[in-house]
């Protein structure tokens, strides 16, 4: 494997998982890792959300205290893995990221040795994990998944949605990176980045303020996902989902950006959670934001405790050596 210091520093490794070429040329994925203090057979995955990477050294922290070995993957055309000649965050499928979820949990069951592993997902990235979670119960490959504000529909109103679905399904053949009008960016950045409003450190080539463009193809994907997601899962392991009490969007975006959700409908989030699986447990953070982990302090800490609670309630201990 091709190991190197991360970005984040000492204690962080990337290793970069080498997954061919498509249309573009080459493609990577980086699986960012950070061992427990003591020898632990736990670990949790982290998967990044739409126009982000792994950054939250804070999350990384609350579960090597806990006694997991931490992992992180920047996927295909994100972050670390996002390459010169690539468009960013462009893919035709979500299916087309199984291959790196795939690789990432072989590293960290066989190669590392981990018994219990943990999905924890964002966003977009919560969508993702609960395809591949479905695609591979019966395996025992994962004993529970949180996901914080997962992208279970679109956030716009009906008109709109139902017109970017005719144009993106019309375009992702023929055009598929066309870009396609999307919702005005840069709030939320802003809000999030200690050079301006907030307190967190990332970079802006990787998480730009304006973010990347929406493009046909990928929204295509999206959609497909989301009907996949609405018809049912069956989800074998526990899944704890966590959203924010209230979404604002529009100009009460500009006021709410440091108590609400102003990405996603946070209702929508509730309305389509109980579809993952027989056991999901849904948890409203008053004053949360879209990353609920990036929250004001009193609701990040709302968060931490709640995940917590559910970790030791629902997720086994490592059998005995």
């Amino acid at each position: 494997m091709d190991v190197k210091e991360d970005v984040l520093g000492p204690e962080y490794e990337a290793i970069v998982l080498p997954l061919g070429e498509d249309f573009e040329g080459e493609v990577i994925a980086t699986l960012v890792r950070r061992r427990a203090a003591a020898p632990t057979r736990r670990a949790v995955l982290y998967v990044h959300g739409f126009v982000d990477y792994f950054f939250q050294r804070h999350l990384a922290d609350f579960y090597v205290e806990r006694g997991f070995d931490f992992y992180a993957l920047d996927l295909r055309k994100y972050g670390r893995s996002l390459l010169p000649h690539q468009t960013p965050n462009f893919i035709h499928s979500l299916s087309e990221y199984f291959t790196e979820i795939d690789e990432a949990v072989r590293i960290i069951r066989e190669a590392d040795g981990h018994d219990v592993l943990l999905i924890n997902a964002h966003s977009t990235g919560g969508l993702t994990t609960s395809l591949w979670a479905d695609r591979v119960k019966g395996k025992g490959l994962v004993q529970g998944l949180f996901l914080n504000s997962p992208f279970f529909d679109m956030n716009i109103p009906a008109p709109v949605r139902i017109a970017g679905d005719v144009l993106s399904k019309a375009l992702r053949a023929r055009w598929p990176t066309v870009k396609l009008p999307s919702p005005r960016a840069g709030l939320y950045v802003r809000h999030l980045h200690r050079d301006y409003e907030g307190e967190w450190d990332f970079d802006l080539n990787w998480k730009p303020m304006f973010g990347f463009p929406v493009r046909a193809a990928w929204l295509a994907a999206i959609r497909r996902a989301h009907a996949r997601l609405h018809a049912g899962l069956e989800i074998d392991a526990p899944v704890l989902v966590m959203a924010s009490t209230r979404s604002a969007r529009g100009r009460a975006a500009e006021q709410a950006v440091s108590v609400a959700d102003i990405v996603l409908d946070v209702d929508h989030i509730a309305c389509w959670a109980p579809k993952l699986g027989p056991r999901v447990t849904v948890v409203r953070i008053k004053d949360g934001i879209h990353d609920l982990v990036l929250s004001g302090k009193e609701a990040r800490e709302q968060v931490f405790t709640e995940l917590d609670r559910w970790i030791r309630s629902y997720l086994p201990e490592p059998p005995s050596a």
